[in-house]
């Protein structure tokens, strides 16, 4: 079974030596890793080049300097400027990883297991922790396990190109895990010793903090199409978790503010209902309970196209 990392990154000198290191240390590494140089202005180009002279599997490509750091939309135009350079047909997994991570040795050998176990799975991925700068413990990101986490998204090739790939908006990492139970794959994350993931830069923290990043989730589930109810319900819950207060407070003002302002809306009427369909289900049975009974449901749809 053949893999493929494209790592889209920019200015990530402050990190990438753990990333890089970590990957190399992988009880099974990938057959090619694709790193996107987005117009770094630091240190970033001379440590991908000394990473690239030791390690054949490591390739490089360097975009112009766009003059800042984007996220969202941003961030998959890099990853697609890599992805789309490559023969993908020649690997079984391709998988969206960021650069600021630092994986445990059988990380991604343990993802390929579960994949070949169970058909149905498209996509995975493990958990993300983050080092608490004061006590120094391991503060989870509390990522739900009906997600893969958008930073290390491992995908079935052939289901990743069913979906279409990523959407170019905020919201990519959360539609497409809703495009993979419409169309009966099972998407998924494990909270296991083998798939504890240290995310060096706290969630959404990568262009002008946390607040924003927060703010910018709340407008990604609007554009999405989330209902309101769904989405006061998802930010009380992240009151009550890092960053209290502020982070929930975020995303739920960076929803109302862009419904206020009628911002733009995900197309697909087809999929925002499904999505709606199952929020409601969320709400009314808890996530867990929801998630099961709509991939049970969602199976024979799979079976159609599979069988």
């Amino acid at each position: 079974m053949s893999y493929l990392l494209v790592s889209p990154c920019r200015n990530e000198a402050d990190y990438m030596r753990i990333t890089l290191d970590s990957v190399v240390a992988q009880t099974a590494q990938p057959d090619l890793w694709v790193i996107v140089d987005d117009g770094s202005t630091d240190e970033t180009p001379v440590i991908l080049k000394q990473y690239a002279e030791k390690h054949s599997f490591i390739k490089v490509i360097t975009r112009q300097d766009r003059g800042h750091r984007s996220v969202g939309p941003g961030v998959i135009e890099a990853f697609y400027h890599g992805y789309d350079q490559i023969d993908v047909s020649q690997f079984d997994f391709v998988c969206k990883f960021d650069l600021d991570l630092d994986l445990p040795p059988r990380y991604f050998e343990t993802l390929i297991e579960r994949m070949n176990a169970n058909p149905r799975i498209g996509t995975c991925s493990g958990k993300a922790y983050f080092r608490d700068q004061k006590t120094g413990e391991l503060v989870s990101e509390k990522c739900g396990d009906e997600m893969s986490v958008g930073m290390t998204k491992f995908y079935r090739r052939s289901c990743f190109e069913e979906i279409g790939g990523f959407v170019r908006q905020v919201m990519w990492d959360g539609i497409d895990c809703h495009k993979c139970r419409q169309l009966g794959w099972i998407a998924v994350s494990w909270d296991e010793p083998d798939l504890r993931f240290i995310h060096l830069r706290p969630m959404g923290s990568s262009q002008k903090g946390i607040f924003t990043g927060r703010m910018r989730h709340g407008f990604g589930q609007y554009f999405m199409g989330t209902g309101l109810l769904y989405m006061t319900a998802s930010s009380v819950f992240r009151l009550f978790h890092p960053p209290y207060l502020v982070g929930g407070l975020a995303m739920w003002w960076g929803y109302v503010k862009s419904m206020l302002q009628k911002q733009p809306r995900f197309a697909d009427k087809e999929l925002v209902q499904f999505i709606r369909e199952y929020q409601t289900q969320c709400l009314l049975k808890g996530k867990t309970a929801a998630t099961e009974a709509l991939n049970r449901q969602q199976e024979v749809v799979w079976k159609t196209t599979h069988s």
